[in-house]
């Protein structure tokens, strides 16, 4: 019972934050401009001054963890392949397959996973989940852009140029690469700057959550919702219960763990929306998925949680 009520104590406060956003967007005190305008402060502003907190104020060889991080990066391979070997037999099109294979793999633990390491391991855990988020940006773009283009191919076809400096000027790589000579040389901030950068950060977690919430709509739901509710089943359930199984065979401690189960447990990005709506493939179908994967990883998160305490894993 005591593990039971810890896991629901870490999982409940973020996903009331998200409920929050959905009932105060109904009451119409938001809109879809707050929710325009939020993505854009929280992806260009704030959690780039998270990322560069975490990482410009911890010792980088302390928190680095080369086995993490190509781990991560081998198991989005491997799970991304998976997702686009089983979607030309689900999807009847290729703008379906690709939000189909973007929704099922791409993890929103920029914010939900955040959230969650917070509330279960503190701050002092942030740091490593900075550094594993650093590292995987740049596959996750690269990867959802390939899934984007390459299935409907003749349809439209990506600007290299523009992927490349899509991901060069990502505003969270920026952030990590920046922060990485002060981590290294041990430089310190004036309280000024230390005290801005504070604020900045703590407002990232909840203003990207009442985003979340109130940028979730049922209206479309019905429309390819078994196609929806296979992505989002494999998003929370089937990769993280592969790439969590994997992890502790492979014998990674506590926090590690508890990080890695965050990053494979979390639901589908926001970002894959923007990108399938950008890219023309179908953006019904990526909010859908985004919006049952949220909505599930309620249960599974916490189930996840329960099970993995009470076997001792953390």
């Amino acid at each position: 019972m005591t593990n039971l009520i810890q896991s629901l104590t870490i999982v409940a406060p973020v996903f009331l934050l998200v409920l929050i956003g959905y009932l105060i967007k109904k009451r119409g005190m938001i809109d879809d401009q707050f929710n325009k305008t939020a993505s854009k402060i929280v992806f260009n502003i704030t959690m780039p001054a998270l990322v560069f907190q975490e990482i410009s104020t911890t010792n980088y060889a302390e928190v680095f963890n080369l086995k993490m991080t190509l781990f991560t990066n081998l198991a989005i391979l491997i799970l991304y392949g998976f997702t686009w070997l089983i979607s030309p037999l689900l999807c009847k099109n290729g703008r379906d397959q690709g939000a189909f294979i973007q929704g099922s793999f791409r993890s929103n633990f920029a914010i939900i996973g955040f959230a969650m390491i917070y509330n279960a391991f503190g701050q002092e855990s942030l740091a490593r989940a900075a550094i594993v988020l650093a590292f995987i940006m740049p596959l996750y773009n690269i990867l959802a852009v390939i899934a984007l283009t390459v299935p409907m191919h003749k349809e439209k076809r990506a600007d290299i140029g523009k992927v490349i400096k899509d991901i060069i000027t990502n505003p969270l790589i920026l952030a990590a690469l920046a922060a990485l000579p002060f981590s290294y040389f041990h430089v310190s901030f004036h309280p000024v700057l230390t005290t801005t950068l504070d604020y900045l950060a703590e407002l990232t977690l909840p203003l990207a959550l009442l985003s979340i919430g109130s940028s979730m709509s049922f209206y479309s739901i019905k429309k390819d919702f078994k196609l929806s509710l296979i992505a989002a089943a494999i998003k929370i359930i089937i990769i993280p219960l592969v790439s969590i199984t994997a992890a502790i065979k492979l014998g990674f401690d506590e926090k590690d763990l508890g990080i890695l189960f965050f990053f494979f447990g979390s639901p589908t990005a926001v970002a894959s929306y923007i990108m399938a709506e950008a890219m023309g493939s179908n953006a019904k179908l990526a909010g859908n998925i985004i919006l049952l994967s949220t909505l599930g990883s309620i249960f599974t998160l916490a189930a996840g949680l329960y099970i993995m305490k009470s076997q001792g894993y953390f």
